[in-house]
């Protein structure tokens, strides 16, 4: 198991003649499959909102989703189950999934009853999963359909930091329309995982499946990206780091000595994760310095890295050297590629400042965002995202609030691609 790395500058030529150029640079990054095509078991609890708000309907619902996801899992995987209303209690105990009827029947088990509190249900769910967590992919499902009402936000925070520290990634489900999206997606964000959007009760399964396809994809975990960079080239200081795929979250970074060290958790073997740098080159620095040289170095890229199948830590790939092209007479020559991952942060940002906006009570303003996130989706080929953005920005110009389906489904629209763009 290893690594595939590629880096690409936004446009490999600069212009000598420049004090200072802007540059992004796009690293993509996933897993190579093993040779013999098997990754490490599935460590996966499933931490479910039971509260009175879930009864009939939509509890059946879940459990029948929960109960399918068993069937589909393999029998060297494990699995937990945590129930929470007010308070948070083990139903399923970290065991292997040999007995797939047995745990089936303790998941049909669950009454709806009492208040939500998710922080207390995550907490349980990170201390059942330590219980089978060497030598697999950790994953936590946490599904709710309310706000945090006996439990406390920060605190949910807290422990999904805290699952990244010990390698697991904690995902987040929000089921019908009363749940709170802020607070669900910096679960998710915090904990390195998604966010999905159980919309309707015919849509549980599916939700859990893709969900379930993406960590059984997963062969390495636990990666950061460590770049080395040259003298005459610097971060941006304000948001210099995102990931824009398979989901858009602005990163974080730390420093290491001289080394810029981002966390980007587990790594699939069939999707990648690409994270945009923004960066400041300045080739006048460097001609000073190095006068007949044409070709000026940017970074030095690497990932660090974990194989569960193989309980090594800390691997470390083969650096990837970036340089850009010092020409007199400069005309761009943009990457495409690049380009539109660059619309795949611009449409999160401006739903972003759409949604800020509705919030201050600038409906006019809120809508001006929406119709510009919808055109930059459009760009980008996402015509689903388009159209959900577009509609919401024509109902916030016509006077009609938004409900909250459809700001869920703006969320979701900013943070994912919901169609791929045809191939030219």
């Amino acid at each position: 198991m290893s690594v595939n790395l590629t880096c690409k500058l936004s446009d490999r030529l600069l212009d000598s003649n420049q004090g200072s150029s802007q540059r992004q640079l796009a690293i993509s990054v996933s897993a190579n499959a093993s040779v013999d095509g098997n990754n490490a078991p599935l460590n996966l609890c499933l931490v479910l909102d039971h509260s009175g708000s879930m009864g009939g309907q939509p509890l059946d619902t879940v459990k029948r989703a929960a109960r399918d996801l068993v069937d589909r899992m393999h029998l060297q995987d494990r699995i937990s189950v945590i129930g929470f209303d007010h308070k948070a209690h083990v139903v399923v105990e970290n065991q292997l999934v040999d007995r797939t009827e047995s745990i089936k029947e303790k998941i049909q088990s669950l009454k709806a009853s009492g208040g939500t509190c998710i922080d207390d249900g995550i907490k349980l769910g990170l201390q059942e999963t330590s219980k089978g967590k060497d030598g697999t992919v950790s994953q936590l499902f946490v599904l709710t359909d309310g706000e945090n009402e006996h439990g406390d936000n920060e605190r949910c925070l807290q422990f999904s930091r805290l699952a990244t520290e010990y390698n697991m990634t904690l995902h987040s489900l929000g089921f019908g329309d009363s749940w709170n999206q802020d607070v669900l997606e910096r679960i998710a964000d915090a904990g390195g995982g998604a966010m999905a959007y159980i919309a309707s009760p015919a849509a549980a399964s599916e939700e859990f499946q893709k969900l379930l396809k993406r960590v059984q994809a997963i062969g390495l975990t636990n990666a950061h990206l460590v770049l080395q960079l040259a003298p005459y080239v610097r971060l941006a200081e304000l948001k210099p780091i995102a990931q824009v795929s398979p989901d858009t979250i602005e990163l974080p970074y730390q420093t290491e000595g001289n080394a810029i060290i981002v966390r980007l958790g587990d790594l699939m073997t069939d999707v990648e994760r690409v994270v945009l740098f923004n960066l400041y080159i300045s080739p006048a620095s460097y001609i000073a310095e190095n006068p007949v040289n044409s070709t000026i170095p940017i970074l030095t890229a690497q990932v660090r890295y974990d194989i569960p199948s193989l309980a090594q830590i800390n691997s470390l790939s083969d650096p990837i050297a970036i340089a850009a092209e010092l020409v007199q007479d400069f005309t761009p020559q943009l990457d495409s590629q690049v380009q539109n991952h660059l619309l795949a942060l611009a449409k999160y940002r401006q739903t972003q400042l759409a949604e800020q906006k509705l919030q201050q009570g600038d409906r006019a303003g809120a809508a001006t965002m929406l119709q510009s996130a919808a055109k930059t989706a459009l760009q980008m080929g996402d015509y689903n995202a388009s159209t959900i953005l577009q509609n919401n920005a024509t109902r916030l110009q016509t006077g009609t609030a938004l409900s909250e389906s459809e700001r869920k489904k703006t969320r979701i629209a900013s943070k994912t691609v919901l169609q791929t763009p045809p191939n030219p």
